[in-house]
């Protein structure tokens, strides 16, 4: 007989096999020591301004990608002209290049100088429309509201010229180029009409300064033209039709159009 040595549950109290025993486990350790607050910073913290530096691991460490987002600025930037980084300015995607106007320009002011052949390469209707407002508030300003005419006489000018300097011409010129130089062309006439505000010009003062505009602004589109077109023995009939067309203008500059009633 052997000795009974099991308790009341039929589990061994003194010896067991070994197989039996439970290894010895140290008891966890949530709170042993004390805790470091960096351990338990959140990815999306802020330890420059919490005094703390990032922890190990965070999004920070990780290798950037090869592109960056551009900090766009404050709203006023929605208005401004120069773009983003590596795009054109607004104003040249809409064509207005203030250097080349400025070259037009000293170009029609100053007739006898030598005119560029390739003047023309970057034709615009920035300026043109410039001096077509200033010449039609002008007109306002001296008592003669004339932009139906100025708009309508402009029009048929500028095909009728369009149409002739084509059938002149074996190289040819698009409609765009002929408005852009006949409106760059209308600066002296744009004056004349700044001098009617101030001074009446329907009498002898005022029929020579409009004949010296014609005459002007004739020369400086004629040249441009002969120029552009290779037409330098024609430039006489190139000028007749130019001639007549600011004509018209010094007209409207002059004459007020009004109809004295018969008493």
């Amino acid at each position: 007989m052997w000795q009974d040595s099991t308790n009341a549950y039929g589990a061994s109290s003194s010896s067991q096999p070994s197989y039996y025993q439970q290894p010895a486990v140290e008891p966890l350790q949530f709170y042993g020591g004390a805790v470091d607050p960096n351990a338990y910073m959140y990815p999306g913290s802020r330890p420059s301004l919490d005094g703390h530096a990032p922890p190990q691991g965070s999004i920070s460490d990780s290798p950037s990608f090869g592109g960056s987002i551009q900090s766009q600025g404050g709203w006023w930037t929605a208005f401004g002209t120069g773009g983003f980084e590596g795009e054109p300015p607004l104003l040249e995607e809409l064509g207005i290049n203030f250097s080349h106007i400025q070259a037009k320009t000293l170009t029609v002011l100053n007739p006898f100088q030598q005119v560029d052949s390739r003047i023309m390469d970057d034709a615009d209707l920035a300026g043109p429309f410039i001096f077509i407002v200033c010449f039609g508030i002008s007109l306002l300003f001296s008592g003669k509201p004339n932009f139906g005419y100025i708009y309508g006489v402009g029009l048929l000018g500028a095909a009728s010229i369009y149409t002739l300097l084509n059938l002149m011409s074996a190289r040819g010129i698009d409609a765009y180029r002929t408005a852009s130089v006949l409106g760059y062309c209308l600066l002296p006439m744009v004056g004349v009409s700044a001098i009617n505000i101030m001074v009446n010009l329907d009498r002898t003062f005022g029929y020579v300064v409009t004949i010296v505009s014609i005459l002007w602004c004739t020369y400086a589109a004629s040249g441009i033209f002969v120029t552009v077109l290779q037409l330098t023995e024609q430039r006489l009939l190139v000028a007749y039709p130019i001639g007549l067309l600011y004509g018209c203008f010094a007209l409207l500059t002059v004459f007020s159009g009004k109809v004295a009633g018969k008493s």
